[in-house]
């Protein structure tokens, strides 16, 4: 996996602006894609960041880098666990919300909605889309918002705006370890 796609699809995550980001990568080799993740959260666990295949197909995976911390304070709400025990989770501890994402989304034919909690969306913003299928939305960006129209269209914007100056830094030679900010104590 290239650094580049990383800074490509993580930037908000690795700048601690968002929970988390998604995406898929092509892998030759299921066993060197696992081992890059475990390289990775030995490097920048530390620092707040980790990486999680969450599913592996034929030729993509798909690739979850999140912040810990910040999944933890989200999954702690009372609404996202309210979603989220509506789905079969039955515990709330992160390593076990995880695994019960991953094997949702190996398992279920439509992919799970509430993996926008993992993501950071508001809750009511994932409850929206749930109840809604998608539709009836007030805005559409990184999320479809049913809840803060307002507060939904800043954070897109400082999202694409980390985004585009995370990928200018890169392409000018910054190294991926200063694009990644480290935990605050």
């Amino acid at each position: 996996m290239s650094e580049d796609l990383i800074i490509k699809h993580c930037s908000p995550t690795l700048a601690g602006l968002k929970t988390a980001n998604l995406f898929s990568c092509v892998y030759t080799d299921k066993a060197e894609l696992k081992r890059y993740a475990e390289r990775f959260n030995e490097r920048f666990g530390a620092w707040g960041v980790k990486m999680q295949p969450l599913e592996f197909g034929r030729e993509r995976a798909l690739i979850y880098v999140y912040r810990p911390t910040k999944l933890k304070k989200d999954l702690s709400d009372f609404q996202s666990r309210d979603i989220l025990s509506s789905f079969g989770y039955k515990r709330f501890e992160l390593t076990e919300c995880i695994e019960t994402l991953k094997s949702r989304i190996n398992r279920c034919k439509a992919f799970p909605h509430e993996i926008g909690l993992f993501l950071g969306y508001p809750p009511e913003d994932v409850r929206g889309f749930i109840l809604h299928k998608g539709n009836c939305c007030k805005c559409c960006g990184c999320w479809k918002v049913y809840g803060n129209e307002e507060k939904a269209l800043r954070e897109f914007a400082k999202y694409k705006k980390c985004s585009d100056i995370y990928y200018s830094k890169w392409l000018s030679g910054t190294s991926f370890t200063k694009l990644i900010v480290k935990k605050s104590a």
